[in-house]
């Protein structure tokens, strides 16, 4: 008796014929996560950006402005008349005062200038947005008082930088460069030794550094400030950046990179008190801007721009440190995936 044999695939698809399509559609849907994840990560970034950019500007308010006072009377009558809004410095006379702002001790100066006239000694390079509180300030009492006030700007702004922005424009495309470079590296551990990695992230920021340090500066004439220093100064912006972005998608995975999108290009930038000056911000976010690598570049860019560096060793000794630690988890990865495999 001859009994007919089909292939393989010929029998397979005989005996699935009858079935219905209904479980291997089931078998290959993706999981939930699949969908949720990327969609809330998405809601959570867009949800931080305009709180952050839109909340922090939607009711600024001076909180200890620093302002030099002369006189015998005037600090206590400024103290009383202002309250927490500003934080009174009494000084000898108007000479010293201006030299307060000059090297960025202090936003403003204000001293008596006859019977009945007060001068304000103002920084313009600390941004419109703290001076323009200045002024609104002294003015509210100066009218209650009934004196009039005379304004001079001792520390203008750079004429290709009329706004004062340039300094958050370039701190913030430092930012964004670096993260990109960290995002990248990310994909390049099957391709580089970790030594190569670091060396890529080192150089890349030298690169970032320079090349933003000149175009702003002698290409444009925006940002005043000596150009070795501001090299300095971008390069450990963008190698905290790429460090950190890189540590971050490391140890947690999938959901790193959004995370260092957070950090440094969401909360970062819109607490730096460029936008908005950090005398204005609520006294959570003047704590974040100083920590984080966005807002001290700002500070130092402004300080190496306009008051000779005063006070740029702080913030930069911050960037350095981001970049240091972030580079210093980052080394010690493989040592601690040995560990943990040699206990397993």
């Amino acid at each position: 008796m001859n009994i007919p044999i089909g292939s393989a695939s010929e029998q397979t698809s005989s005996a699935t014929a009858g079935l219905s399509p209904e479980p291997r559609e089931a078998a290959r849907r993706p999981p939930v996560r699949v969908w949720l994840q990327p969609t809330l990560i998405a809601l959570v970034v867009v949800t931080a950006f305009i709180a952050c950019y839109v909340g922090l500007q939607r009711d600024p308010k001076p909180h200890q402005v620093d302002i030099a006072v002369t006189g015998p009377d005037l600090p206590g009558e400024i103290h009383r008349a202002l309250g927490d809004a500003v934080e009174v410095h009494p000084v000898a006379d108007a000479e010293a005062a201006r030299r307060a702002v000059e090297r960025h001790d202090v936003v403003a100066a204000l001293s008596t200038d006859g019977p009945g006239q007060l001068r304000l000694e103002i920084a313009g390079a600390v941004g419109a947005s703290t001076t323009s509180a200045v002024n609104n300030l002294v003015g509210t009492y100066a009218h209650g008082a009934g004196k009039h006030v005379t304004t001079e700007d001792v520390v203008p702004l750079t004429h290709f930088d009329a706004r004062g922005l340039a300094g958050f424009y370039m701190a913030f495309g430092v930012t964004l460069a670096g993260f990109v470079l960290g995002s990248n590296a990310l994909g390049l551990a099957g391709v580089l030794h970790l030594r190569h990695r670091f060396r890529l992230l080192a150089g890349a920021s030298v690169a970032i550094g320079t090349v933003a340090a000149i175009i702003a500066g002698p290409i444009l004439g925006s940002v005043p400030a000596p150009i070795v220093p501001l090299i300095l100064t971008l390069t450990l912006l963008a190698a905290a950046a790429a460090f950190t972005t890189k540590l971050l998608g490391t140890y947690l995975g999938p959901i790193g990179v959004p995370v260092a999108t957070l950090l440094l290009l969401t909360v970062g930038n819109a607490t730096s008190g460029a936008t908005i000056g950090a005398d204005l911000l609520p006294a959570a976010a003047r704590t974040i801007s100083a920590l984080l690598p966005p807002g001290a570049a700002v500070r130092t860019i402004t300080d190496l721009s306009y008051f000779n560096g005063a006070h740029a060793a702080g913030p930069v000794v911050t960037l350095a440190l981001w970049a240091a630690i972030a580079a210093g988890l980052l080394g010690l990865r493989p040592r601690l995936m040995r560990r943990t495999a040699a206990a397993s």
